[in-house]
């Protein structure tokens, strides 16, 4: 597995300019690089050299961080999906156990349902309070941003976190046995902007905050 395909590798910043405002507000992260207006298509190699490695421009996050920031955030959406049930068990809006198999049945669902209602809510409602980041990733020292320079709004959140990242996703993996996701979690590992697939769709990258 090469190291660098195209002049940028884990670590290496996107584009010189220190004096600039931040990369994200600058037209995207590849303005000012001939030809260029939006990232690169895969392959295409990137910026030029001449712009690599220059102060001033974010630095692509590595697999590792990611990875850490998602175990991170999935035992918070745990904990916090289990907060929610104790609250409304108590307030007596859950499902009585005595009723048998039905009723077992129903606690259930009503269970997935709440943590599905935290987790979908979850990291859209803090990227966009923090502008690209979730407890995970505070943790790790990341955030996402969207390469054209956009604001990471709600609703773009909800697009990139739900929509995609979970729905799209997810419904694909169900049809071609998991492998849809295993690859969306392994494709930074080869990418040379250590993108996952979920991040082509959005044209959005991880980087080192």
């Amino acid at each position: 597995m090469s190291e660098r395909s195209g002049g940028l590798t884990p670590g290496d910043p996107l584009e010189g300019g220190a004096s600039r405002p931040p990369a994200e507000r600058q037209e995207g992260l590849w303005s000012g690089s001939p030809g260029y207006t939006s990232p690169a298509p895969p392959g295409a190699g990137g910026p030029p050299p001449a712009v690599v490695g220059a102060p001033g421009r974010p630095v692509l996050s590595g697999w590792w961080r990611r990875v850490g920031a998602a175990l991170i955030d999935g035992v918070i959406i745990a904990v916090g999906a289990l907060i929610v049930l104790a609250v409304l068990g108590a307030a007596g809006l859950g499902v009585d156990g005595n009723g048998g198999a039905a009723a077992f049945v129903v606690a259930v669902l009503f269970a997935v349902l709440v943590i599905a209602v935290v987790a979908l809510l979850y990291a859209p409602a803090l990227m966009a309070r923090t502008n690209g980041k979730t407890l995970g990733r505070m943790a790790m020292g990341i955030r996402v941003i969207r390469a054209d320079g956009g604001e990471m709004s709600f609703g773009f959140a909800m697009l990139r976190e739900v929509l995609v990242k979970a729905l799209l996703v997810g419904a694909i993996s169900s049809f071609t046995f998991g492998l849809a996701y295993l690859l969306d979690v392994l494709w930074p590992l080869w990418d040379e902007e250590n993108r996952a697939l979920h991040d082509f769709v959005v044209n959005t990258r991880t980087i080192v905050d």
